[in-house]
């Protein structure tokens, strides 16, 4: 049976400190300073007509995150804004069934993305919440990809939302019945 001393506990522990220390790398590089890039969007707010739903897109505005220095894009493009939208119609309830952006060049043909993202597409409600009664509103967050192409100079034009709704009878009606209250 070996038997340890003091002396040798602690020039082992400072062997093995020395060998996990002395290998261990140095500060890593530092990290790459990413900065916001917003872009304007002029007019930042636009009226919307789709047969009886009307509303407006407000506070529209397109932002990417690039690394300073190097330009190298870290997180794409996207467009943001808010979307409020209105059954104008008297005698008819809305469900909003779903809403897509396209982005479009000068000569009305569409601007796609990158391969990797996802085609511009929103979530008009939550589970429930998908109809508009005659005169309600609803307001959506805006928050879609944007095609890098598109951030040139002159390459786009307009913006088109395609909204899909179904919109059904809305009737209102009033029922009258007899009533009396103890024998009267």
């Amino acid at each position: 049976m070996r038997t340890w001393t003091g002396a040798t506990i602690v020039a082992m522990a400072v062997a093995v400190s020395g060998a996990t220390l002395g290998c261990a790398q140095g500060p890593s590089a530092t990290a790459a300073v990413i900065e916001d890039r917003a872009y304007t969007v002029t007019p930042t707010a636009v009226k919307v007509q789709a047969g009886i739903v009307s509303g407006e897109v407000t506070g529209m505005k397109v932002a990417e995150q690039v690394e300073k220095g190097s330009g190298r894009v870290v997180s794409p493009a996207k467009l943001t804004g808010t979307l409020k939208l209105v059954n104008t119609s008297a005698n008819q309830s809305v469900r909003l069934v779903a809403a897509k952006i396209q982005y479009l060049d000068a000569q009305g043909r569409p601007i796609k993305l990158e391969d990797a993202r996802t085609e511009p597409a929103l979530k008009l409600s939550t589970y429930g919440n998908e109809r508009l009664d005659p005169g309600q509103e609803a307001t959506q967050a805006v928050d879609v990809a944007f095609p890098a192409e598109a951030l040139k100079a002159k390459r786009l034009k307009e913006v088109r939302l395609e909204i899909a709704y179904i919109p059904s009878p809305y009737r209102e009606e009033a029922i009258s019945f007899t009533v009396s209250i103890g024998g009267q």
